[in-house]
């Protein structure tokens, strides 16, 4: 049969990324008390096309994942990424896995347990050589210290999302990540908190305010002392409670 994905394209422009996008697709996490968690991600795999090529071949993207059916993960995403550049012929390929973990937590007081959600994602590349990002979405609570500094009764607090991605020369928990971040809010969140917990968590935030600036900068010094950690990318946005907006502050940096 004709392949006209393989036929020539004579307008001489490269494609820098070709592929399938979301895919839900079951992979398998390292779970740092539980050996392995089991989730479903959104999947998305690319690759290069040369210039001179018509088209890729979409349906090998699919093949390729389900040769590692049950079996995808951090430790053979490398593997997976070679079998795409060999099997589409190019010269760079990408694996995007974004999924939900859980994690669970003990409300401070009563000791309730609950499963927490985090958003994570799991990026690798390969060309001549491997690149893997790691990244976690914590949901937090921030107070404003301005709030508290001008008000006589009480002071304005908000949920808050901080995006850290991270490269790293040895593993990195996804539960020590998310822990480092908790402990540079104003508190954490929590799924399933009773009166005495509601307590605690309000007071423990009304005692440490913090700007959306306050938290970048101390997830960014936590990053820092970490020797494992090459490079970060710290995101925080605070869905503010008294505006119609939210509050952003971003930092980027690399660890000598």
């Amino acid at each position: 049969m004709p392949d006209m994905q393989q036929s020539r394209d004579t307008r001489n422009i490269a494609i820098d990324k070709v592929g399938v996008k979301d895919i839900r697709y079951p992979i398998v996490v390292m779970d740092k008390y539980r050996e392995k968690q089991h989730t479903v991600a959104r999947v998305n795999m690319f690759v290069d096309l040369p210039e001179h090529f018509k088209g890729t071949h979409m349906s090998r993207f699919i093949e390729v994942l389900n040769q590692h059916h049950g079996g995808i993960s951090v430790e053979n995403m490398e593997t997976i990424l070679a079998e795409m550049k060999s099997r589409l012929g190019s010269g760079r390929a990408h694996l995007e896995l974004d999924f939900p973990y859980f994690i669970e937590k003990r409300a401070p007081v009563s000791g309730a347990r609950s499963l927490l959600e985090y958003q994570c994602r799991m990026l690798g590349t390969q060309a001549d050589d491997f690149d893997f990002i790691l990244e976690a979405s914590i949901p937090v609570t921030s107070l404003c210290p301005c709030s508290k500094e001008i008000s006589e009764r009480g002071a304005h607090n908000q949920r808050s999302i901080v995006t850290v991605q991270i490269r790293y020369s040895e593993h990195i928990w996804l539960e020590d990540l998310i822990q480092w971040v908790e402990e540079c809010a104003s508190c954490p969140v929590y799924a399933l908190l009773k009166r005495e917990d509601e307590k605690a968590v309000t007071e423990q935030a009304y005692d440490n305010p913090m700007f959306v600036e306050d938290m970048v900068r101390a997830v960014t010094e936590k990053l820092r002392s970490v020797a494992q950690v090459s490079w970060f990318k710290v995101q925080c946005e605070n869905f503010e409670s008294i505006h119609n907006h939210s509050a952003y502050a971003m930092v980027e940096g690399r660890n000598n």
